[in-house]
Formats: structure tokens, sequence, C-alpha cells
């Protein structure tokens, strides 16, 4: 078992098109159906994979380019360490005081320690100034306890 992380930041209204931060339905819309949809169908079968945006589902990091991958570890102390770190890089910008407050960082990089250590998966977002946002994972491999059919992105 190891740990991805994976960051984005960016416009809140990019994160915001929420079709393409969802897989594609297995089956594609019927012949008959409206020209839209079949459209609609096709882009997000061909981009969800290779967008940069965050799955709604954080185990579908895992589908996205593997040049996405801020850092892999197969020790969730290293793991939370790196959400650490871009929590403290970050905070500053955060748009919600709460978000900002001293003991905040510490209590998520804990509980993210404890929910790696147990093979779960990690997802934060945060408001940032601007409007932006930030969208931090952390996705357990090898296998992903909640889509365990999903492959790693180093072994493709």
């Amino acid at each position: 078992m190891h740990h991805h992380a994976y960051l984005w930041a960016g416009p809140k209204d990019r994160f915001d098109q929420e079709a393409l931060r969802r897989p594609p339905h297995p089956d594609p819309p019927p012949a008959e159906s409206k020209p839209e949809v079949i459209l609609r169908y096709r882009e997000v079968a061909t981009e969800f994979s290779k967008s940069e945006l965050p799955p709604i589902e954080t185990a579908y990091w895992l589908v996205k380019p593997r040049s996405l991958v801020r850092g892999t570890w197969p020790d969730p102390d290293a793991a939370a360490a790196w959400l650490g770190d871009r929590l403290t890089e970050y905070a500053p910008r955060f748009a919600s005081p709460a978000q900002r407050a001293a003991g905040r960082p510490a209590a998520l990089v804990a509980s993210a320690r404890e929910r790696l250590a147990t093979g779960g998966d990690v997802s934060l977002g945060f408001y940032l100034e601007r409007p932006a946002y930030l969208s931090l994972a952390l996705v357990t491999c090898s296998p992903n306890r909640t889509s365990p059919g999903l492959p790693c992105p180093f072994d493709a």
C-alpha cells in the first residue's frame, strides 16, 4: 500500500464544472438522444481522464494523468507531512478565518495520518481569495479501498 498526493488550485468557476469532474457513465446515451446530450457525453468521456480538475470521487484521481501526482509515499506519516506543508503554504490565502486558525492544520494532518494508516483516502477543499479554490487529496493505492479496480498511475 502507498499514497499519492494531488493538488489543484484554480478559479472557483472552473472547479464548478462538475460534469468534467465526474467519470462518464459506462453506457453511452442511446443513438436517438438529443444531439447535445450525445456531444456532452463524448466531451466528458474524452476529457475526464485527461482533465486536471479534481474528481468528485477522490479515488478517481488514480485515472488522471500521472503527471498530476505531486508525491508518493509508502508511509502515511510522510504523506500527512506533505499535506501539512501544503496547508501551511496556502493558509494565508484561505478565505475563511476559521480555516486559518492556529491549530486547524495540525488537527487536519493528524486526522489525515489516521485515515491513511487504515487505508482510507483524504480529500480537503478550501475557498481561497479571489475567488479561487484549493483541492488537496491523498489517495491510497494498491488497491484503493473504495475503488479497488482502479489502476495505480505508476503501474500503467
